[in-house]
């Protein structure tokens, strides 16, 4: 793992190899999703979509709404044209219930990684449009204080993945730049 500290003070990035996709073993019960989440900690696999304020993926989920439908509404706020914004976002179900299917900046495609429903939930979003093929994953949590062995839970999420992830860490031990 490489690691290097951001000049601006807000975060240690690192860069870890990683290995697929892991899919939980129970079914993924979209409704126990609703309601506030808190973003713990972000990775991405270019680092340019996190390092700026106003950075692409730099984003700041805050709520999950299931649909009547089975789709997800995703509330997220990020910083455009200097002031923090809202953003509702419909992420529609497909046959695999762990990815929705999304058309949000140029990512079209969100996968829950892992969740209990009650502390935390680690998603990606992507982009699998060639040639630039980009992922963003989150730990969310319900509560604005990060656990230590979810956040270590994160870390060894990554490990698995088939892209090199550049990690912001601890950013919730840090003023956010777009409060809610």
């Amino acid at each position: 793992m490489q690691c290097l500290l951001l000049t601006l003070g807000m975060a240690l990035v690192c860069s870890v190899q990683a290995s697929g996709i892991p899919q939980t073993e129970q079914d993924l019960e979209v409704p126990k999703l609703a309601g506030t989440w808190h973003s713990m900690a972000m990775a991405a696999s270019d680092s340019t979509l996190l390092e700026a304020r106003d950075a692409p993926l730099r984003i700041y989920i805050t709520s999950l709404m299931p649909t009547a439908e089975g789709n997800l509404e995703i509330i997220l706020h990020r910083w455009e044209n200097n002031s923090c914004v809202e953003k509702k976002v419909l992420a529609e179900k497909t046959e695999n219930p762990k990815n929705f299917r999304i058309n949000y900046m140029a990512v079209n495609e969100v996968t829950l990684l892992e969740t209990d429903y009650d502390k935390f939930l680690f998603l990606c979003m992507k982009s699998t449009v060639t040639p630039k093929q980009s992922t963003m994953c989150q730990y969310l949590a319900r509560s604005p204080e990060a656990d230590d062995e979810v956040l270590k839970e994160f870390f060894r999420t990554f490990k698995t993945l088939p892209v090199q992830l550049w990690f912001l860490l601890e950013w919730y031990q840090v003023e956010e730049p777009c409060p809610i």
